[in-house]
């Protein structure tokens, strides 16, 4: 069947950033690959992206893409708010101060709306990066890699089981195309972290009985509704505080934790059950919608180990960003490159780039390799993670995985459409329902 001209171009240009450049290895993941000056060179080798969601992390993580290595240029952008689109498109602007040529979006490339995502994935673009609430990313991603473009998505990947069901088959087609998938765990491609994992992958302190992650803090923003809004149109304005769009700050936060813990326990590895405690303190107010102030969740793994889960997002209390592990033969503090054994002390002291730049050095750098990574799988887990997290906090109950991951309660709306009323109201003094442990239904 012969394609249409736009098709076959499209077709052309991804086989040639596919076979055009060199392969090696680098650092992070792939080393110094990204350094290679000659890789990818050609007579057009512009990666093009297409940003899909314009907020803080939409912003960074753009402004990083454009830094990487090589010919690249941000073409396209989308956002649910023409505000946000064009406070977005300023500060790249900005940070792209000294090479302003990689900032090439036309105004006819700017668009608004929940369907905006669509069109900037018909834009002519390379790779896109999607950094909308969380909710919508699972029919983000499968656009995306329906239309056969490279990823970047922010985590978690999906807030609810239908999601990451609907994330793993997709990425399964991403591999079959040869896409390159990257997650915002940027752990993974952070020296310390890297170097700390395989040594206690090695052996260091035997083997691993307990893990203790945290996440606690005093919290984030908060969004004021502004005037003339729908109720979708704030719910998706101030999303942190409603599941369907972050499903609660244990997912939304806290996986980059519990994704240490599964990463350590090796490929594909996951929690099999999980039970926990969680609620309101002290975040009672309408702005906080419908999500709990703390959590605390016991994980269990097939072997045995235990992770003990805490977040919070309460102020003026005791908080920590850190995974930290006991082992038959020592301890470490994951997060400070510490390992402890009883006949020795180690400590990372090696180079400290950004992890957030070396994330997408790694992925540009390995799409223009030919050999894209593809990091949806442990994304996809780990969001599954902290999703089994949330329903055991909710319900109070102990709960399977494969219970989980198998639920077909979806947290989305039925459309996609500012007119229309969003999965959960308000009642009638503006206050949300929340969940009840010992009554609420998760699974």
């Amino acid at each position: 069947m012969t394609q249409p001209a736009s098709q076959s171009a499209a077709t052309n240009r991804r086989e040639f950033l596919k076979s055009s450049s060199l392969a090696a290895v680098g650092a992070g993941v792939l080393g110094n690959l990204g350094a290679l000056p000659g890789a990818f060179a050609a007579s057009d080798d512009t990666i093009k992206v297409g940003l899909i969601g314009c907020g803080g992390r939409g912003t960074g993580a753009a402004s990083q893409a454009l830094s990487t290595n090589g010919n690249v240029k941000l073409v396209a952008m989308g956002d649910a708010f023409s505000w946000q689109l064009e406070d977005c498109y300023g500060k790249i602007k900005e940070a792209m101060g000294n090479r302003p040529e990689r900032v090439a979006v036309a105004p006819e490339n700017k668009f608004v709306g929940l369907d905006a995502y669509q069109k900037v994935i018909n834009a002519g673009v390379d790779l896109v990066v999607l950094a909308t609430p969380p909710g919508f990313r699972p029919v983000h991603f499968e656009a995306a890699v329906k239309a056969g473009k490279h990823v970047f998505m922010e985590k978690p990947v999906a807030v609810d089981a239908p999601g990451v069901r609907q994330v793993l088959a997709a990425v399964e087609e991403a591999k079959k195309k040869n896409l390159g998938v990257g997650v915002g765990l940027q752990r993974h491609h952070e020296a310390k972290y890297i170097e700390t994992i395989k040594r206690l992958q090695d052996g260091a302190i035997g083997d691993i009985q307990t893990a203790r992650v945290y996440w606690n803090g005093g919290g984030v923003w908060t969004r004021d509704r502004k005037a003339g809004m729908s109720e979708m149109e704030y719910q998706v304005w101030n999303w942190y505080y409603f599941n369907w769009l972050s499903g609660d700050h244990i997912c939304e936060q806290h996986i980059h934790n519990l994704d240490v813990i599964n990463w350590l326990k090796g490929p594909g590895a996951h929690p099999v059950r999980a039970q926990g405690q969680g609620g309101r303190q002290v975040r009672n107010g309408k702005q906080w919608g419908e999500i709990y102030d703390h959590h605390f969740v016991e994980f269990e793994y097939a072997d045995g180990t235990r992770m003990f889960s805490q977040c919070r997002h309460i102020e003026n209390c005791w908080s920590s960003v850190s995974e930290h592990v006991q082992g038959t033969k020592g301890q470490s503090d994951i997060n400070s490159g510490t390992i402890k054994s009883a006949s020795d002390t180690w400590r990372y002291k090696g180079p400290s780039a950004d992890p957030y730049q070396v994330e997408h050095d790694d992925l540009f750098a390995s799409i223009r390799a030919g050999k894209p990574i593809n990091e949806g799988e442990f994304g996809a887990l780990s969001s599954m993670t902290s999703i089994l997290g949330r329903l055991c906090t909710y319900s109070g109950q102990m709960i399977d995985w494969d219970k989980a991951i198998s639920s077909n309660i979806s947290l989305q709306p039925k459309e996609y459409n500012f007119k229309t009323d969003p999965p959960v109201m308000p009642n009638a003094d503006g206050y949300y329902a929340v969940a009840v442990p010992g009554l609420s239904k998760v699974v």
